[in-house]
């Protein structure tokens, strides 16, 4: 597992003095508040200031002081050290996690790597960009075992659900 949990893509800039709008990769927005200290491309950076938005973040960083200084920034993520990433419940997952599972069927089908996680009103879903697209309702009818540490999903056929 890697040694930081992604918890926000840098979407944009926010006013002139350098805040950063982030996209959070979280379910937890009041988390940002908390921080004190993020990295940037493994680089550590004092969280200043942050102010929750509807579905957005604003952070304000150290030594990020223009909008020139800010727009360098786009497209980057927010990480935290694992150790001090919130605790989870039974059953739940990082993100950063989950990409990069290998995914197979009970019958020991291998259809990909998850690619991208989906975030949709009722359930997340798993993307899988490889030979063949597919998208995986991340329900527990569909997905029987997560296991992080050997970095594999195994889910229910795809034809089983399909026709469902």
């Amino acid at each position: 597992m890697d040694q930081f949990i992604t918890i926000g893509k840098i979407v944009n800039t926010h006013g002139i003095k350098g805040e950063l709008k982030i996209y959070p990769l979280t379910d937890n927005l009041e988390r940002f508040k908390q921080l004190h200290k993020v990295y940037i491309e493994e680089k550590e950076t004092n969280v200043l200031n942050c102010k929750l938005q509807s579905k957005r973040v604003i952070l304000k960083i150290e030594g990020i002081d223009t909008i020139e200084d800010a727009e360098t920034y786009k497209e980057k993520y927010i990480q935290v050290e694992r150790e001090h990433a919130v605790e989870l419940t039974k059953d739940s997952y990082f993100i950063s996690d989950i990409i990069g599972c290998d995914v197979f069927d009970d019958e020991d089908n291998y259809y990909g790597k998850v690619s991208e996680v989906i975030h949709t009103p009722n359930n997340d879903v798993y993307w899988i960009k490889e030979k063949k697209e597919i998208l995986i309702p991340a329900l527990e009818n569909i997905v029987l075992n997560i296991d992080i540490e050997k970095s594999k999903i195994i889910i229910k056929p795809v034809s089983a659900w399909m026709a469902e």
